[in-house]
């Protein structure tokens, strides 16, 4: 294990002691003293926190049901499919049953433990499931989900008054104590296996939903103490799971942006690969092809100097391909990759380059790729088809729009001969890829303005 690596989880550990310390001890003085163990008529705050978290675990759905399109991991959609349900079984048992103020009625009311304790049994096995499923398996495993939610509705409202009351003057039902033992017992389950994953894995995503369920543990040991009897009634139990919720929404949109930012690299490497193809597979043909002409009794001199010329190039495309490489990987910051870049370009003294990056410029990790391959492809072009002593590359902000452009003070041209540029062609596809716009100024001897711009 990589020291980075172990001090990240020991970080997370003693956080999650601490965490766990603090809420068994709050834990502890609730149960102890009788009279916190109470619940507040709050009807309005109570529909307000139900709506609330319905719509967060909705989102939370949606985020994990995007990640599950871009890596297609059985982990995510079992995710989506529980938030889902968690989401869909609060709406439609808890608030829309309570939006005319009267009392939900009791098949709503159990229906609503069931769904809760089902969207967990789903998130609670997400971290022990391996591999990988179709583009069809999440729309599948949502649609039997519901159907199975709306197919309990049913079984409970056929029961009619065999159900137990849950009447806020009297006892807890056994069945419900059960249930939220159950609850609790999955949230634990949860924070168990989200753990060990981020112990073996270093996920973000693993962090975050461990501390969520952390939460949601203590929620569901509250709710056991003061259980929802009354349903325009809150309880400390409806705050922690709020919480909860927060923390279960920044993991997944951290989680989705490392996912979107993975495949970007993942598409970067692909494209890199292909250019050391077309580029230095070309230029060590062309070495190939002198020595054998050299071996035949080709004029050395003429020869030579072609050798030697091939072999430069190819020298010098390898350095831009290992460069580019390490940029794709995503893991140099992209100020010092871009540096380094025109440090390279710049090494033979053929050309000369300013570059300025503007701090307060905020890019967004597949922008900053496409950044730097616009900034790549606008200095080659200079270097090789401007015949150009100095050129200038500015990464700033104007009137609230980010912008990048690159100048140089060469030949310049007149717009029609160069139309069709490869060059271009490459810089105005990346452009639109991170909708971005795109111009180009250039004259016959006033040097060529590329610039793009990056809305806000």
């Amino acid at each position: 294990m990589r020291q980075d690596s172990k001090d990240d989880f020991q970080a997370w550990l003693g956080g999650e002691i601490l965490l766990i310390g603090l809420l068994g001890a709050s834990l502890a003085l609730f149960v102890t003293n009788r009279h916190l163990q109470t619940e507040v008529y709050l009807p309005d705050l109570r529909l307000v926190l139900q709506t609330v978290a319905a719509f967060a675990a909705g989102i939370i759905a949606v985020l994990a049901g995007v990640r599950y399109a871009v890596e297609g991991r059985r982990l995510d959609l079992l995710l989506s499919t529980g938030f889902l349900v968690a989401s869909a079984s609060t709406m439609a048992f808890s608030i829309v049953p309570a939006l005319n103020g009267h009392p939900v009625h009791r098949p709503e009311a159990w229906a609503g433990v069931v769904g809760r304790v089902f969207s967990w049994v789903l998130i609670a096995t997400a971290p022990f499931v391996r591999g990988r499923s179709g583009p069809r398996a999440l729309a599948n495993t949502i649609v039997a989900a519901l159907i199975v939610l709306f197919l309990s509705w049913l079984a409970l409202r056929s029961t009619g008054g065999g159900l137990p009351a849950l009447d806020p003057d009297s006892e807890a039902p056994g069945l419900l104590t059960g249930a939220l033992a159950a609850l609790a017992l999955l949230n634990l389950l949860a924070l168990v296996g989200f753990g060990k994953r981020f112990y073996e894995r270093r996920d973000d995503l693993d962090r975050w939903l461990a501390l969520g369920a952390t939460l949601m543990l203590f929620a569901s040991l509250h709710y056991i103490f003061t259980p929802a009897l009354a349903t325009n009634s809150v309880s400390r139990g409806d705050f922690l799971r709020l919480l909860a919720y927060g923390l279960f929404l920044v993991g997944a949109w951290r989680a989705i942006s490392f996912a979107v930012f993975g495949r970007a690299v993942a598409e970067e490497r692909a494209r890199v690969a292909r250019e050391i193809h077309d580029g230095l597979a070309q230029y060590l043909f062309a070495v190939s092809t002198h020595a054998t002409m050299l071996q035949q009794g080709a004029p050395p001199e003429e020869t030579i100097e072609k050798l030697k010329e091939a072999a430069n190039a190819a020298q010098q495309e390898a350095r831009f391909a290992i460069l580019a490489l390490s940029t794709a990987a995503g893991n140099a910051p992209f100020d010092a990759a871009m540096r380094r870049y025109v440090d390279f370009l710049t090494a033979d003294g053929q050309l000369e380059v300013e570059l300025e990056i503007d701090e307060s410029v905020r890019l967004a990790p597949d922008e900053q790729i496409e950044v730097f391959r616009i900034v790549q492809e606008g200095l080659a072009n200079v270097r090789k088809h401007a015949n150009a002593r100095r050129a200038e590359v500015v990464i700033g902000m104007r009137e609230g729009d980010r912008f990048v452009s690159v100048r140089d003070d060469g030949e310049g041209f007149d717009g029609e001969s160069t139309a069709a540029g490869q060059g271009l062609k490459n810089i105005r596809a990346r452009t639109q890829s991170i909708a971005g716009g795109f111009t180009l100024t250039s004259r016959p001897g006033s040097g060529t303005a590329l610039e793009v711009i990056l809305r806000a």
